[in-house]
């Protein structure tokens, strides 16, 4: 399996060059915290780092103390925190018996509105600010709860994308609507099985979105973030459920899209084509975000495996370096990357270390972190940066987990329960937590160290 274009066979010829993600406009301007907010998907920089507070590792019995708590409607998509208000999407129950019949991952039978909301809440108080909703209509869409995405912040405007496609970008203070768009009839996208989940991904003034259609340039388009008026389209393609990926490679910014049919790179700034590497995956299940380091592109399938794509010294030039069928079947779950070193939550045995540069199965935690008795296993982790190789866990059981993660091995140093079942991502700022289900959001603050005093 190879690229589409020429000059793939220089890549053997050349060292595997460096690759440096390159993160998308910096989504928070200059606000009073401490510790770094979680303004898009993936924190700060996209990439499932977090500048946060040292953490104890004696976490009480007693469990963490919570904050505040709110009522919420269904939906599978993240949370984001910018200026200190927070904001996520959800899809409110008909009524209140089936609001108490909501909790759990899997009550999506529940009846819900045929509505979409934007919801924004006090980051310390747990107050309501606004609701910005919408009609919508899910139809007969599989896991109906709510809306997959999380709301992107940047400056003083919120970007979010619903199930069926319905863009809104908004004031982040008032709600009002800025622009909105529809990408299946502005753009001929079609919704996929499971609802559009790909986050609105900006880099400098544009906002990137994936309407998925068979018609050319209706893959990728491109709007201005400040007005909506469209500014490119690439390629045709299904769409899948991952996020675009923004890497920076001999000085050219590429711009990686994972589809259910290929590995895609374009420009970022023109939609021009770069390359694309075919990965057809069984129910189109491209979920998890791709990462990039040491020259490779890196994707993780639940049925067919993982694959990584080796990067040339021109931007077209891209192909299949190794792929793993057996060890590395990751589905929702993001790999993390560290010094050579990648770990990935595998359906079958747990999270995994591998040799990033060649896929080689270094480790295995057998299902320690996170249960084995699902089809559909799932944890968000995060570096906690400059605090590597700590990382916090939220899993699938709504267990938070602070962790050691090398090639040596898992040490976990503690856990506690936090929400019940989930498999929303979790948003960190400050000294807090914020997290939801498909019932309601809850804030918690972290149990933050004591500074080492290093006077003499």
């Amino acid at each position: 399996m190879r690229a589409l274009l020429p000059l793939i066979a220089l890549t053997c010829l050349i060292p595997p060059p460096t690759i440096q993600a390159t993160p998308p406009i910096s989504p928070t301007t200059k606000t009073e915290t401490t510790w770094e907010e979680w303004p898009q998907w993936r924190g700060p920089r996209g990439d499932g780092t977090w500048n946060g507070p040292p953490l104890k590792t004696n976490w009480p019995k007693s469990g963490l103390k919570k904050l505040w708590a709110h009522d919420l409607g269904g939906g599978y998509g993240g949370i984001s925190v910018a200026h200190q208000k927070v904001y996520v999407m959800d899809r409110p129950a008909v009524s209140a018996e089936d609001q108490q019949n909501a909790s759990g991952i899997h009550s999506h039978r529940v009846k819900r509105q045929n509505i979409e909301r934007i919801l924004c809440f006090d980051a310390l108080t747990g107050k309501k600010i606004w609701a910005h909703e919408y009609p919508c209509d899910y139809k007969d869409l599989d896991y109906g709860n709510g809306p997959r995405a999380a709301p992107t912040i940047v400056e003083e405007v919120v970007y979010s994308l619903g199930t069926m496609g319905d863009v809104r970008c908004l004031s982040a203070k008032t709600g009002d609507v800025i622009w909105k768009k529809q990408l299946v009839t502005d753009f001929g996208g079609k919704v996929p099985q499971w609802g559009y989940a790909a986050a609105p991904y900006v880099i400098g003034d544009l906002v990137i979105l994936l309407p998925g259609g068979k018609e050319q340039g209706t893959a990728i388009v491109a709007l201005d973030r400040k007005t909506g008026t469209e500014r490119w389209r690439s390629l045709s393609d299904t769409a899948g459920y991952a996020t675009p990926l923004l890497i920076q490679h001999q000085g050219q910014n590429q711009l990686i899209v994972w589809s259910p049919n290929h590995i895609h790179s374009i420009d970022p700034n023109t939609g021009q084509h770069f390359w694309s590497v075919p990965y057809k995956i069984t129910y189109g299940v491209a979920i998890a975000n791709p990462i990039a380091h040491e020259g490779l592109v890196f994707v993780a399938g639940y049925w067919d495996g993982s694959k990584a794509i080796q990067l040339g010294s021109q931007p077209e030039q891209a192909d299949l370096k190794w792929e793993d069928r057996r060890n590395l079947r990751g589905l929702m779950s993001q790999p993390l990357y560290r010094d050579g070193y990648a770990y990935l939550l595998d359906k079958k045995f747990g999270l995994t270390c591998f040799e990033f540069a060649t896929g080689k199965k270094i480790w295995d935690d057998d299902n320690r972190m996170t249960p084995g008795n699902t089809r559909n296993p799932q944890a968000t982790m995060v570096w906690l940066k400059h605090q590597e190789p700590r990382a916090l866990i939220l899993n699938s059981e709504g267990d938070l987990i602070l962790a050691e993660l090398t090639p040596a091995g898992y040490r976990e140093l503690t856990r506690t329960n936090l929400i019940g079942e989930t498999w929303a991502h979790p948003a960190y700022a400050e000294n807090r937590i914020f997290l939801r289900s498909n019932t309601q959001i809850i804030a918690y603050e972290l149990p933050v160290a004591e500074p080492i005093d290093e006077s003499p």
